[in-house]
């Protein structure tokens, strides 16, 4: 462990940096592959609690950036997973922000694949009361089951879920009850003055039109991967979810208590189970490589700040 200290102490005499996190392989390999980020010649990463804390710079920048779990992996709580990683960026690193980049399923029919979202807000919509059989409804924010009987019509015994707030505590601040967690507000400026040309196509797909950056919507996370299209559609229509993910809810409220920045970018690669034509798998890469261009635009930008 005093190894581990020397290191930190290491690092952080460099100044200040930016976390970066990603969650997937995919997201990592777009970053190791593009050239972007520069390892440090003097110490290129520190192992902490199990996960590589790479650290180097983007666009001459200084740069800690982490994997926070992988898609797929068994008992892996994706929530659990990032905030403990950007805990671990904020406590132990000198960090001025933290840039969160990766894909998502779209739940809006205005995106497509490719495209990336830089959300204003987002909820972690995996928080249920789950509600006796024919209980009243109490808010607008539930799900019943009934409305989903095929053929239509009659009861469901599985009764209704009722979306949870959440618990906030930040510093100087007396405990919140949330739903809605915004990224930072000057950050988002900042990134909305971006220009960006997305990619088209990778190594064996194109798509038929160029992928667009879309700003200001809302993004919604659960520790569970969505790939239902009436669960879809209900998102939409009730929060007016635009992406779902498995972790940026926990990045941003991880960062929101202590007040440190924050900013999410997310690739489209997946419909969320609606009107399926080409492969996700497929277009992972391409979703993957479209918000790091984003991110990295915007690491190079708010360095200048």
């Amino acid at each position: 462990m005093d190894r581990v200290r020397w290191q930190l102490n290491r690092v952080n005499q460099r100044g200040a940096s930016l976390g970066l996190v990603m969650s997937y392989v995919d997201e990592a390999t777009a970053l190791q592959a593009s050239g972007y980020f520069k390892p440090w010649s003097v110490l290129p990463f520190v192992d902490l609690y199990g996960r590589r804390f790479h650290i180097g710079s983007i666009r001459g920048v200084n740069v800690v950036y982490a994997l926070t779990a992988q898609r797929r992996c068994l008992f892996v709580f994706f929530q659990l997973n990032a905030a403990v990683t950007v805990q671990t960026l904020i406590d132990v690193f000198s960090v001025s922000g933290i840039v969160h980049y990766g894909t998502a399923g779209s739940s809006n029919d205005s995106m497509s694949f490719g495209d990336v979202s830089v959300p204003k807000l987002v909820a972690y919509t995996g928080a249920w009361t789950w509600k006796k059989f024919r209980s009243p409804k109490e808010s607008s924010a539930e799900l019943s089951f009934a409305q989903y009987n095929t053929p239509n019509g009659g009861e469901n015994l599985l009764g209704s879920l009722k979306y949870r707030n959440e618990e906030l505590y930040s510093v100087g601040k007396p405990m919140q009850e949330v739903f809605w967690l915004p990224v930072d507000s000057k950050w988002f400026k900042i990134a909305e003055q971006l220009k960006v040309k997305l990619e088209r196509c990778n190594d064996t797909f194109c798509l038929p039109t160029t992928p667009q950056v879309v700003y200001g919507l809302k993004g919604s996370s659960a520790d569970m991967f969505l790939d239902n299209a009436e669960y879809r559609k209900f998102l939409f229509k009730e929060f007016g979810v635009s992406t779902v993910d498995e972790e940026s809810a926990a990045v941003v409220m991880t960062t929101t208590s202590p007040g440190v920045p924050v900013i999410v970018f997310r690739g489209v690669s997946d419909l969320a189970a609606d009107k399926p034509t080409w492969s996700s798998t497929s277009l992972m890469n391409l979703a993957s490589i479209n918000a790091l261009k984003v991110a990295v635009e915007f690491i190079a930008t708010v360095g200048k700040h």
